[in-house]
């Protein structure tokens, strides 16, 4: 039995569908920014929010990094304002990118089970972790909204650090960060490149659970654990056999 429980969150424990690419977005998004003194048409937004965050990945500090870099982009959401000519502070900048993300979204939840498997993690004198390919003004929003930001002992978000998994540098930084012992810990994902090659390469098992939104496998599948089901419940009793 682990001692840590490392987990992914969007198709692992929270069922999501977003579109970027609607029209109804972007004309949306377009409205709040003339709105706040700097006026796009809805084609001009979407062109430049696109090119305004490659320029950002590109900028980030190679020592951030060794495959993944990951940048906070509420520094495209203050730069489509800011170049033209309206101010924008960073608390602005933020709630225009989660107004983005929740007209972005079609539906939000979490998985059947979930609640009962952090139930059985801390019953068993377990500790859960986050470590999520995100961006922290979406994300901690979503969690706590969902009620399970609390569940875990630490909330680790690719935009923070500035890499994103499968770097192995974001495993590192949440098994140094801790104090984690790699054969004490498990990576809980459903990504067979993201999740589960990642945490592999960083000495660590995991569990493989595909689910709606997990990418085709078209590699070697190095899970010690495999759910293809993507049920939960069948999870736990993988991780907490009974007898």
């Amino acid at each position: 039995m682990y001692k840590n429980y490392i987990f992914d969150l969007y198709g692992t424990l929270v069922d999501i569908n977003t579109n970027e690419g609607k029209s109804s977005l972007w004309k949306n998004m377009a409205m709040i920014y003339s709105m706040g003194g700097a006026a796009y048409r809805p084609s001009e937004l979407k062109r430049l929010y696109w090119i305004y965050l490659q320029e950002l990945i590109d900028s980030l500090p190679k020592d951030k990094y060794t495959t993944n870099p990951e940048p906070q982009i509420e520094y495209v959401f203050q730069r489509l304002y800011t170049e033209k000519g309206a101010a924008c502070d960073m608390a602005l900048a933020a709630a225009t990118g989660r107004t983005f993300r929740a007209l972005s979204i079609k539906y939000i939840r979490l998985y059947d089970g979930v609640h009962e498997l952090f139930d059985a993690i801390h019953s068993h004198g377990g500790r859960a972790y986050l470590l999520s390919n995100a961006q922290r003004i979406f994300t901690e929003p979503e969690i706590r909204m969902l009620g399970i930001y609390d569940e875990f002992e630490d909330v680790m978000i690719s935009s923070d650090e500035g890499c994103a998994k499968p770097d192995i540098m974001f495993y590192r930084r949440i098994l140094e960060k801790h104090s984690l012992v790699p054969e004490e810990s498990i990576m809980i994902g459903n990504d067979y490149i993201t999740d589960i090659k990642g945490s592999h390469d960083a000495g660590l098992d995991s569990l493989y659970l595909h689910t709606n939104i997990s990418p085709e496998i078209k590699g070697e599948l190095l899970s010690k654990y495999t759910v293809m089901s993507g049920s939960i419940y069948e999870a736990i009793d993988l991780l907490f056999p009974k007898g």
